[in-house]
């Protein structure tokens, strides 16, 4: 995969979070996704890929721009066929109320080399380099808190767990609590949140718990990129969510899914803040009609990591 597409789809999520960003904090989740969503498929039209979303907004009646199974890019003869992960917002809640850690986000794959995750829910735990190898969906919360505290050589009153505060999740919040770590509980952005488990002075240390599963997909390529870990299993809300989960070739829905069976081979993940986070600064509206971004842009095959700042003169940006 040519290195130079990770700057052209970088240009990308900053187009949709400039676009969200007017939006934070007005209230108005679905007039925040729509702007991302718009502004990052008239974005994708300039980059030379014959890209088809294999992780989108949902399925094509449902979702009329960015559905799974839409083409996007410039299909020139010579563009390289990519399948492409992405949520314009994700923490549409997070945006519309100004919350913490909004970001616009995509992860990009040789063809075939996602998988095609049902829009269902996943249950998940990532962790950072140091405990690879050593987290387990299939152990309880408190097996996987006390071993991530021994990879990282740290008491286990000094690990930070972070679970997505749901009533579903109750129960594990509970056991979490009791084996003494710290537990930082998030509204919402899981995908914000897997990524910081592996990422240096995040301070989050582990991240447990059931979320979406088109998302999960989204945090295992981020995980490839960082030398992480990632494991999830899709969990249904019906039985018509798993037969449609059978139809997309997925044969035993009970399977415990690896990062290297959720995401493989060589792929990209680039993110752009939209409100402030723990990772990315969210968009600065500056004078003169100018703005600033801050994004991040991981590539798999080399480790490399970076973080843009990009400056945006506003008035001379094309309009649509």
């Amino acid at each position: 995969m040519d290195r130079n597409l990770a700057l052209e789809f970088v240009r990308v999520t900053e187009a949709a979070a400039l676009a969200s960003a007017r939006w934070m904090g007005r209230g108005d989740e679905k007039a925040a996704d729509a702007a991302a969503v718009d502004a990052m498929r008239k974005a994708f039209d300039s980059v030379r890929m014959d890209g088809t979303v294999v992780i989108g907004e949902g399925e094509r009646d449902e979702a009329p721009m960015l559905y799974i199974g839409e083409k996007v890019g410039t299909k020139a003869e010579d563009a390289p066929p990519l399948d492409i992960a992405l949520d314009p917002l994700e923490g549409t809640t997070i945006c519309a109320t100004g919350g913490v850690g909004a970001i616009s986000v995509i992860a990009v794959a040789e063809k075939g080399k996602f998988l095609h995750a049902p829009d269902t829910y996943m249950d998940k735990i990532a962790c950072g380099p140091e405990a690879r190898g050593k987290i387990d969906i299939d152990k309880s919360a408190t097996e996987n808190i006390h071993a991530v505290a021994e990879a990282l050589r740290k008491p286990v009153s000094d690990l930070t767990v972070v679970i997505l505060n749901r009533p579903r999740h109750e129960s594990l919040i509970a056991e979490a609590r009791k084996t003494g770590a710290r537990i930082h509980l998030i509204g919402d952005g899981d995908v914000s949140a897997a990524v910081a488990a592996a990422w240096p002075d995040s301070g989050i240390d582990l991240l447990i718990g059931v979320g979406g599963a088109p998302e999960g997909v989204i945090s295992a390529a981020a995980m490839q990129c960082l030398g992480g870990d990632f494991q999830g299993r899709l969990k249904f809300r019906n039985e018509e969510e798993k037969e449609r989960a059978k139809r997309m070739g997925i044969a035993n829905p009970e399977k415990k899914f690896t990062m290297d069976e959720l995401a493989t081979g060589s792929v990209m993940f680039i993110a752009t803040g939209v409100t402030d986070g723990a990772l990315l600064k969210g968009v600065r509206f500056m004078a003169d009609g100018k703005a600033k971004t801050h994004s991040l842009v991981m590539r798999s095959a080399t480790g490399t990591i970076r973080t843009i700042e990009a400056h945006h003169d506003l008035k001379r940006k094309p309009k649509g």
